[in-house]
């Protein structure tokens, strides 16, 4: 991914989404441009308008840390945005490098131990790029109708854009899409050079209309906690909790468990989800999924 243009539309993109009132700025006279005009950034950020400018055009080889925190201060970033913008800077010093394809990753043996102890919540390992590693028993059986889509490696983004299934399965899907674009836009400004990541990201800005318009939109996203909303085909709804943690021994990876409140549905239909799995053929590509839903190709 070309590091000056990701630079020149996540500042355009930023600096658009901000209100001369939210700056504590006049809105007095004609603005032609939505949100912040250069030079009032400029000035937010204690830096010259040429300077500015130049960074907006892509050129952050070299910026200091405190004028990239001045700058993501005026440009009101949240934890994520600012963490996009220092590994924007970072490629941007860095020597540039082809892109390059990584060997599949392998999961340590005492991880997968570690997965298949904990047998009342659904758990998985995923990478940046959203394939799903390795899960224990009931994140199998939970995530069963993503499992079903024959391509390979199991992949979150690829099943939420592109699997017709996924409106029916995840009920929340807007929500969930959105969310996928903002971690893969996130992954990519940590590693721009990962082949595997850019040919995914070709991949569905080719084939989905509603991947294209969130990639367009550069938002990013850290990923720790929140709730996830699903309609199982074998056990109903469920509304579950989850916790997103990165694995420091093995950087790069993320295990998520996921749980539902005591006492509500979705505890019941979780408790399910392990008789249900036994019940299916874990060999036939064609055990019955969510058949509804519509193709975003």
């Amino acid at each position: 991914m070309d590091n000056r243009s990701e630079v020149r539309a996540f500042l355009t993109s930023r600096r658009a989404k901000i209100t001369p009132q939210q700056a504590g700025l006049p809105a007095s006279g004609h603005r032609r441009v939505k949100g912040l005009r250069r030079e009032e950034v400029a000035m937010l950020a204690g830096v010259s308008a040429e300077y500015y400018a130049r960074m907006e055009r892509g050129s952050l080889s070299g910026t200091s840390e405190a004028v990239l925190d001045s700058l993501a201060r005026a440009l009101r970033l949240d934890e994520s945005e600012r963490a996009h913008l220092m590994d924007l800077a970072r490629s941007a010093s860095a020597t540039r490098r082809p892109a390059r394809r990584r060997a599949a990753p392998s999961i340590r043996p005492a991880l997968q131990q570690l997965l298949d102890a904990m047998t009342d919540a659904p758990v998985f390992v995923r990478n940046g790029r959203l394939d799903i590693l390795a899960t224990n028993r009931l994140g199998k059986a939970l995530y069963w109708p993503v499992f079903q889509d024959p391509a390979r490696p199991v992949n979150l983004a690829r099943y939420q854009f592109l699997n017709p299934t996924a409106a029916q399965y995840m009920t929340e899907l807007d929500a969930q899409r959105a969310a996928a674009a903002a971690l893969l836009r996130t992954e990519a400004g940590q590693d721009p050079y990962h082949r595997e990541l850019s040919d995914l990201i070709g991949e569905l800005s080719t084939r989905s209309e509603a991947f294209r318009s969130l990639w367009a939109a550069h938002n990013v996203r850290l990923h720790h906690t929140g709730t996830k909303r699903f309609h199982h085909p074998g056990v109903g709804d469920l509304t579950l909790a989850f916790e997103a943690l990165p694995i420091p021994t093995d950087p790069g990876l993320t295990l998520t468990a996921l749980s539902a409140e005591p006492g509500t549905p979705a505890a019941d239909a979780l408790r399910l989800l392990a008789t249900w799995y036994a019940t299916v053929d874990h060999d036939e590509a064609s055990t019955p999924a969510p058949t509804s839903g519509e193709h975003t190709m």
